[in-house]
This record gives structure tokens, sequence and C-alpha cells, in this order.
């Protein structure tokens, strides 16, 4: 298995801290976001090399990020060579870019590089070696404003996504899916196929209710807490918690 990080914005939102030093490399207690992101994927020994794909501003940042990374995985900075927001690909076509240019033909996790998480990736990779599938991952939301903001699935009684809705005006549940997924080999191509016929190539959640409807995906729910830093509020929030 690969694992892709998602590392190619330019976070206007958080401006200035963004404005010279990529997202997944702000600090919460003492250390990068990405640190923290690693030491989980670490725990999966199927996993034999992390793609890290950003944009040209940012490369050289991620680059000496590896020179120090101490880790035991194998990790690669892929450079999609663009250098603003307005010409940047967007992150599922971003997955195409890297898949394509290190003919990846194994099994993936693709993971955001700006989400804090208390659940274990481990737990979610033994659930997609269950189901035999594709997984998306969910969690429970309270908060109706919060489900407004991010994308929310419908589940039948075996699990399998029966609906996907990027920041429904009216939710139909209250599973919330964060940007973390794992996919088969066989799913690879379909990438490719899902761009080519024009389909929105930014959120990686835009994927999912496009490929529900060609395979079963199933949902991996899990508890505890998950941030996705994405304003200074929500940076801010998250330097206090942790």
């Amino acid at each position: 298995m690969k694992c892709i990080i998602l590392a190619a914005g330019y976070a206007t939102r958080l401006y200035p801290l963004t404005k010279n030093k990529a997202k997944p490399l702000l600090e919460v207690a003492g250390k990068p976001i990405l640190n923290h992101i690693i030491e989980k994927v670490e725990k999966i020994d199927s996993i034999d090399e992390v793609y890290i794909v950003t944009n040209e501003k940012f490369t050289s940042s991620f680059q000496e990020w590896v020179t120090n990374y101490q880790g035991d995985k194998l990790v690669t900075v892929v450079n999609d060579h663009t250098t603003t927001n307005d010409n940047r690909l967007g992150a599922i076509a971003d997955i195409q870019y890297v898949l394509e240019r290190h003919e990846i033909n194994e099994d993936i996790m693709v993971l955001a590089g700006d989400n804090l998480f208390e659940f274990e990736l481990l737990d979610f990779v033994h659930f997609y070696h269950e189901v035999n599938a594709d997984c998306i991952s969910s969690h429970e939301l309270d908060d109706i404003e919060e489900m407004k903001r991010t994308g929310i699935v419908e589940v039948n009684e075996e699990g399998i996504v029966a609906s996907f809705e990027e920041k429904p005006s009216k939710p139909k549940s209250n599973l919330a899916v964060p940007p973390f997924y794992l996919y088969k080999s066989s799913t690879l191509p379909l990438f490719k196929q899902y761009l080519a016929e024009g389909n929105n190539p930014d959120a990686p959640g835009n994927f999912i209710p496009w490929l529900i409807q060609r395979r079963n995906v199933y949902a991996f729910t899990f508890e505890g807490l998950r941030h996705d830093i994405g304003t200074m509020e929500s940076y801010e929030k998250v330097q206090k918690l942790f």
C-alpha cells in the first residue's frame, strides 16, 4: 500500500501565517501538523512509501522536512508545478498526478495534510481489509451548522455508502466525512476517467458521489475528535486543545 498526503493547497484563509509556510508544516504542540499525521501512518506496516504532493512554492520546504524525518517510511515529495491558488490542480487531479508520475498500481491511502485526529489509521486499514472494498471515514456531528460545512453521507445497514452530499443545506444524516480514504488498486483507473469526464477536480470528497454509482464504498465510523485546520480560529482552537 502507498500513502498520498495532499499538501498542494495555498491556505489563503490562513494568511499571513501561510504566506511563506505550507499549512501542514504549521506547528501544533511543538511539532508540524504533518508529524502528527505521519506518526499514525508509521504504525501501518503495509504502507512502504508516502508521497507528499505539493506545489512549486512549497516543494523545497517539504524536501527540507524529509531530510529531518526520523521515521521508517520512504517519503517522496511530488511537485505538481502549480504556482498560485488560481492555477492549482485540485486534490483529485493531484492524486491522479501522483498515480501517473510514479506509476502506482497498489492500494492507496489518501489523507489531507491539514487535519488532526484522534483515531488510529491502523484501525481504518483493518476495517478496509475486512470489507475488501473502497472505504471512506466518517464520524458523527451534533452541530447542524458544522454539518452544512462538510461532506455528509447516508449509510445502509451493511455499512455501504448510500448517498454523499458536499456541504448540504439540509443534511440527510449526521455522519460527516473527513478527507481520509482507502482505495483498491482496481479503483485507481477511475480517477483518470472521473477527470476525463470533466468532473470537479478540487475537493477530494467530490469523487465519492461519482464512485458510489459504480461500486460499493464502505464507511468506517470512528470516534474521537477530528480537527480541520482551515481558518485562523480553527488553528488557534487546536493550539489550545493540544
